[in-house]
């Protein structure tokens, strides 16, 4: 369900807000969605929710693992719980209930989790999220998507309405996400948006990194070179196909992503390629260690998650 024009402009280019809208407007229809907030009401923007439907909502203040604990208790009795939160707490200090309680019961819980990566990243590394998209997916029954902007994140809490088991949204902070273009092929869970074709090399981006691997595409194509750029907004399942079918056509692969190099985006898509075809690969992202305290774009430019690495990568790559 394509995002409206008032909706788009109330989420004011911030993907966490277009969360809170999208589930405001499919508790309307759905009176079975309940939403609970670990102190997040204002950072999820959930007070339209709160406001229309006090009786479905809950807010268990700075509680992750009560929270995680009342949503399966929730969805075992027919409910559709949304448990909102910070990316870092929601899903490192609510690990245990998530992976007995939610996964491990194949619960049907979406999991919207903010401010991930460095995107709060004046708050220091307690509250930088760059492990979650590792614990998310080596979780049996879970669905891990990453939405690059607020459009795709309204739709991917629309399509959490054909997933049965646990789902978990990545969500970015309070600074604005650029708007992708968008293709002529609907949001699907498990199918990656090629946003550029190219035939030299592939860049495989999530999130916030997606439209820095456009800037990088563009760049390059202006040096002579062809890119590919898939949009690999679904991390599990991942689009085995699309992978497969770029390792096949360009001569290498670089990953793009706003958490660490280790377990994420690029350690999925260099499992699969070891497993299928192997082939040149380099994976731009937080390296393994603890980011430092500072704006978001400046400590993302200090670690290389820019499109002037990516730049660079390709070029590394090709040389």
């Amino acid at each position: 369900m394509l995002i409206p024009t008032d909706m788009l402009n109330a989420a004011e280019c911030q993907s966490r807000l277009a969360f809170g809208l999208a589930l405001a407007e499919m508790a309307k229809i759905d009176n079975s969605i309940v939403a609970i907030a670990a102190d997040s009401v204002d950072l999820m923007g959930l007070r339209s929710f709160q406001n229309l439907f006090p009786e479905r909502f809950f807010d268990v203040g700075i509680a992750e693992q009560n929270a995680m604990g009342i949503a399966s208790g929730l969805a075992t009795t027919g409910l559709k719980p949304f448990v909102c939160g910070y990316a870092p707490f929601i899903t490192a200090r609510s690990m245990e209930q998530l992976r007995n309680d939610v996964a491990y019961a194949n619960q049907r819980v979406v999991i919207g989790g903010a401010a991930s990566g460095i995107s709060l990243g004046v708050s220091g590394g307690t509250h930088h999220a760059l492990e979650d998209i590792a614990i998310m997916r080596t979780l049996p029954n879970m669905t891990a998507i990453v939405p690059a902007d607020v459009e795709q994140s309204w739709e991917a809490v629309w399509a959490t309405q054909g997933i049965r088991g646990p789902v978990y949204i990545r969500l970015g902070g309070r600074i604005p996400e650029p708007h992708i273009k968008k293709t002529k092929s609907p949001f699907r869970v498990g199918k990656a948006d090629c946003l550029r074709e190219g035939s030299d090399l592939t860049i495989i981006a999530c999130g916030v990194l997606v439209h820095e691997s456009l800037v990088a595409a563009d760049t390059l194509k202006s040096e002579g070179l062809s890119i590919r750029v898939l949009n690999m907004h679904t991390i599990k399942p991942l689009d085995d196909e699309a992978i497969i079918l770029a390792a096949l056509e360009t001569k290498g692969i670089v990953t793009a992503e706003e958490h660490r190099v280790t377990g994420g985006l690029g350690g999925a898509v260099a499992e699969l390629l070891a497993r299928e075809r192997p082939l040149p690969m380099r994976m731009v992202g937080m390296c393994d260690e603890f980011a430092v305290v500072g704006p978001t774009s400046e400590v993302r430019a200090a670690y290389g998650m820019t499109a002037q690495n990516i730049v660079s990568a390709c070029k590394e790559l090709l040389a």
